[in-house]
């Protein structure tokens, strides 16, 4: 159940990065925002109550939550427009939580991949706190493109290889995610950041050599 839940938070980031490319209407991604989000709920939930107690199993259940608020958050505030304010505050909570479940997952779970995949989600959410906490807007279109390759990345193809069968050799698919991690978004960056260009200063009225 949960590898499902994975399949579709790959898809609502693929969809949230053309939001931010301006490929998407806001109001039409916010509905696929608020269904993602519910079922993000439902899942840990259902995950969580039926792990007989086991520790191991909350834990990764737990951290879903994260997700699935995230993504209700979105949704309604989009609809209702709402200031990003509050969904970037709340990014930055969870691009700090992120950091102590990717060191759960290499020293607890002993599963790596998983382990790097969500120090992408660090990453990720951590820009979406610079984006919609700080208002660094020059951040747009790199955090359009981080967010839509993280759909793939970390979501769709993670999820089409546990559902079939196919995710096998985790220590080689930790390092190739890493490297890819780190190589990708290293090029997009001076390819979609965009530096802020200066503001001209107003002219001064009745200066010396100013019209009066």
């Amino acid at each position: 159940m949960g590898n499902v839940g994975l399949l579709f938070v790959g898809a609502v980031l693929f969809m949230n990065g053309l939001l931010l490319l301006g490929k998407v209407d806001a109001r039409s991604g916010a509905v696929f925002n608020i269904f993602v989000g519910a079922l993000q709920v439902l899942t840990p939930t259902y995950l969580i109550f039926t792990a007989n107690d086991d520790p191991m199993k909350i834990l990764a259940a737990s951290g879903i939550y994260l997700f699935g608020f995230t993504y209700l958050y979105v949704g309604i505030g989009l609809l209702a427009g709402l200031d990003s304010t509050g969904v970037g505050y709340y990014s930055l909570f969870v691009a700090v939580v992120a950091l102590g479940y990717s060191y759960a997952n290499f020293r607890l779970l002993k599963d790596y991949p998983f382990g790097v995949i969500w120090l992408y989600w660090a990453y990720l959410w951590f820009l979406f706190f610079l984006l919609l906490g700080l208002k660094k807007d020059d951040l747009k279109i790199y955090t359009g493109w981080v967010t839509a390759i993280e759909g793939w990345v970390t979501g769709v193809i993670p999820a089409g290889l546990l559902l079939s069968g196919y995710w096998k050799h985790p220590t080689e698919i930790a390092i190739a995610l890493a490297v890819f991690g780190v190589v990708v978004f290293a090029g997009l960056w001076p390819r979609t950041h965009r530096t802020p260009r200066p503001t001209s200063a107003a002219p001064r009225v009745g200066g010396a050599g100013a019209p009066t």
